[in-house]
């Protein structure tokens, strides 16, 4: 590759990756490595093609493999986690360019889930009749929420929230809120937002002074097993091997007779057995959703 003479210069990374991975692909990315991620709108076949462009200060290359190296075991462990084919990635050295807005033309607002839109900051949208929209900027961290997962935890949020008034919620992983502002608009009363990532939580607290749900949406790094208040819905949108670990948690801040919301789970194998170890405990199933290679479950804690 040649070594520009002045000024930055990025590294652009190709991977074509199992679409199972692209969220936990693109939340470390972004949030572990700084990068900016665009999907290409030119994939093909059932992989998805991910643009990822890291800026490099430093032309050492030494430097550069150890950031190159980084990133393929984090790819190896991904497709390990979930049993898929491994990612194929491809390296260029790119010039300084504005190519960091010039995916912004592919983003438009959409609607995430029935009677709720989400909107980047550059584009008006105008709601129509009783529907709700979040206003983000898509490019600071941790997705978009075109994921299935978001759609599928928000479609029960909805659900729940609109049967009662007064609810508590606890969006655990909040990323950059998605989840926890779906819900303040739903209705709930007091949400609370945790992530072990900063940029996740300054992404997030970014968002909802943004959305004005500051007086009932609150973020903190705070870790899950210090959290002490309790909630009527707890929301998690992680993948299956961390939501395994929080069994105890979750009975521990779910009241008696609360709902739990468990996202982020592969269809088959992985599905039955979140079922299997939450029934094993305090929770019965109480539903559940598909779409694409993706399930949501519904549990009720045991009164």
């Amino acid at each position: 590759m040649k070594q520009q003479k002045t000024g930055a210069f990025w590294l652009k990374a190709g991977i074509s990756v199992n679409p199972a991975l692209e969220e936990a692909i693109t939340d470390f990315l972004l949030g572990a490595m700084g990068a900016s991620v665009e999907q290409s709108v030119d994939s093909e076949g059932p992989d998805i093609c991910l643009n990822v462009y890291l800026e490099e200060k430093s032309p050492d290359p030494a430097t550069r493999h150890l950031l190159q190296e980084r990133i393929r075991k984090q790819l190896e462990e991904l497709a390990d986690i979930f049993q898929v084919e491994q990612a194929k990635i491809s390296w260029e050295e790119i010039e300084d360019q504005d190519w960091s807005s010039n995916w912004k033309v592919h983003f438009k607002p959409f609607a995430i889930t029935e009677g709720l839109v989400i909107a980047p900051t550059w584009e008006q949208y105008d709601a129509t009749g009783d529907e709700k929209v979040i206003v983000m900027d898509p490019g600071m961290a941790f997705g978009t929420g075109h994921h299935a997962t978001t759609s599928l935890s928000l479609n029960f949020l909805r659900q729940r929230l609109s049967e009662k008034n007064g609810l508590r919620v606890l969006d655990v992983g909040t990323g950059t809120g998605i989840l926890a502002m779906g819900a303040a608009l739903f209705g709930a009363a007091e949400v609370m937002g945790i992530d072990n990532d900063p940029e996740a939580v300054r992404a997030a607290s970014d968002n909802l002074s943004l959305n004005g749900l500051d007086p009932v949406m609150e973020v903190s790094p705070a870790p899950l097993e210090t959290v002490d208040k309790a909630f009527d819905i707890i929301v998690a949108n992680i993948i299956h091997d961390v939501l395994v670990k929080m069994t105890a948690d979750f009975e521990r801040l779910l009241v008696a007779g609360g709902e739990l919301i468990l996202s982020g789970i592969l269809q088959g194998e992985q599905e039955e057995n979140i079922i299997r170890l939450y029934t094993d405990c305090s929770f019965v199933l109480t539903g559940r959703e598909r779409q694409e290679e993706w399930a949501a479950l519904l549990f009720t804690k045991k009164s």
